[in-house]
């Protein structure tokens, strides 16, 4: 089974760009993040037509995650327990940032936009860590269930976890995604058993999965690494490879995220 997941940044301004993917790739599962729509608002025909189930969660032109499946997708889940509300004033909703569903042979892939956090002394910040918390809850609670669970953790983190994962870690001084309460979040769920896979193939520096639209931060080679496949115990020694398509963030109306790759054998 060859599984992807890609921050996609507006599908309907990128469908073209996935169908192309999905067949060149033969990519059975993909997991989007920032859909940018509504699921009312999708069009899947070509989708369907190619064979390809899709579920899709969104709440308006924000944030919103999907989950194309050719083999098969059931279980649909729209969010994770215990997850916070944005804002955290009592007036928030629980923004459409996870999917998850069952796929293949008992596969449950979570497909997730994890907040960006803005500034250190903005409330986003606290509830981006908060989000991380609900994810490394629900992990605990997948495994403890079952420890041969086949689960996979996927998508848009918004975390560098190392520093070999930006550019210059120097430009990063005082921001986010590279804050050691952010990479402690990551960590957290890292040692609840989920595993980045595709890391000890392809290891830093510059290996990275973003770059920013401003600056020429690609042809620069100035992008970060924060978009990851974490694997439960029973997928790590499921995979026969992996790879990030460079390749996507190039041409007119590309993302700003290249697409990471990874194939199992379960």
């Amino acid at each position: 089974m060859r599984i992807a997941t890609w921050n996609i940044n507006s599908l309907r301004a990128r469908m073209d760009r996935v169908l192309a993917f999905l067949e060149r790739h033969e990519v059975d599962v993909l997991a989007l993040q920032e859909i940018k729509a509504k699921p009312a608002q999708l069009d899947l025909t070509a989708l369907e037509a190619a064979g390809y189930e899709v579920a899709a969660h969104g709440l308006n032109q924000w944030n919103g995650v999907a989950l194309i499946s050719r083999v098969g997708l059931s279980d649909v889940r729209t969010e994770l327990p215990s997850v916070p509300a944005w804002p955290e004033d009592g007036t928030g909703v629980v923004e459409a940032r996870a999917l998850g569903g069952v796929v293949g042979d008992g596969l449950r892939i979570w497909s997730l936009y994890v907040p960006n956090g803005r500034e250190l002394d903005h409330p986003h910040y606290g509830y981006k860590l908060r989000w991380l918390e609900a994810l490394r809850a629900e992990g605990a609670r997948e495994l403890a269930a079952d420890p041969a669970a086949r689960a996979v953790l996927v998508g848009d983190f918004n975390v560098a976890p190392q520093d070999e994962d930006v550019w210059d870690m120097d430009f990063f001084e005082g921001k986010t995604h590279v804050t050691e309460p952010e990479r402690a979040a990551y960590r957290a769920v890292v040692d609840e058993g989920f595993a980045d896979v595709v890391r000890p193939e392809h290891p830093g520096p510059g290996v990275y999965t973003y770059w920013d639209y401003q600056a020429l931060r690609f042809p620069k080679k100035e992008g970060m690494r924060i978009d990851f496949v974490l694997g439960s115990p029973a997928v790590q020694k499921a995979v026969t490879g992996s790879f990030i398509d460079r390749e996507e963030r190039k041409g007119k109306g590309a993302s700003d995220h290249a697409p990471v790759v990874v194939d199992l054998e379960l």
